[in-house]
């Protein structure tokens, strides 16, 4: 169980509430305007918080301190932006994501290390991939058999600086592509996985849970 953060109680912020109430962990969502929590279903056990959502004391109320994850999908851009650099920059949020309506706007955030979904492209399941770890595991693609899938990994930060080979000799897994400021990259030889990358890999779908609790602690002092 872990706590997350929603800034913004649209269609969007109440589904990923009830999403994110139902998987069993505890949800804080933040509002202007107490009138928006009328979307949210009767019986809604988290807590509702009147505010501007990039405010420090209600991010507070809100417990932003001890989120797991923060998600802005209110109905602003720059909001939804500056909510997100604070839950980052000044809490220490590990997990962050900004919806982002102007698509260019979203791919020069992407490029700043911010991740971003642009509404265009937007889903509830696109949001939980980037804030829920075993979403990342559910993959994109699952070759035909479905013994393998390529999913996004959560590293903790005792790997950066640590050569790719030794992430896929500790995990046992391929790593197809890096996510690096927003593009893409194909590992060489010595490419060292980077604070702020994101790590795509294949990986057999029957040890998903194995790798995640392998690349979740610092690495081992022989693999460096």
């Amino acid at each position: 169980m872990a706590h997350f953060v929603i800034m913004g109680c649209g269609r969007v912020g109440a589904t990923l509430a009830h999403t994110l109430e139902d998987a069993g962990h505890s949800v804080a969502i933040i509002d202007q305007d107490d009138r928006a929590f009328r979307r949210l279903r009767q019986g809604f056990t988290g807590r509702k918080v009147t505010g501007v959502g990039f405010d420090r004391d209600t991010m507070k109320q809100a417990g932003v301190a001890e989120a797991y994850a923060f998600a802005a999908v209110s109905s602003g851009d720059n909001s939804n932006i500056l909510a997100t650099r604070v839950a980052r920059e000044t809490f220490h949020v590990p997990h962050v994501v900004a919806r982002i309506y102007d698509p260019g706007r979203a791919e020069i955030y992407q490029r700043l290390g911010i991740p971003t979904v642009a509404a265009v492209r937007w889903s509830a399941d696109q949001v939980l991939r980037r804030i829920l770890p075993e979403q990342h595991l559910a993959g994109d693609f699952r070759e035909p058999s479905g013994r393998l899938v390529l999913a996004e990994l959560d590293l903790d930060a005792g790997w950066i600086g640590h050569p790719v080979s030794s992430i896929e000799k500790a995990a046992d897994i391929r790593v197809a592509y890096l996510t690096r400021f927003g593009e893409g990259i194909l590992p060489a030889a010595g490419t060292a996985y980077q604070d702020g990358d994101t790590v795509h890999a294949m990986l057999q779908v029957d040890r998903s849970s194995q790798v995640a609790q392998i690349l979740a602690k610092a690495p081992a002092k022989e693999s460096q």
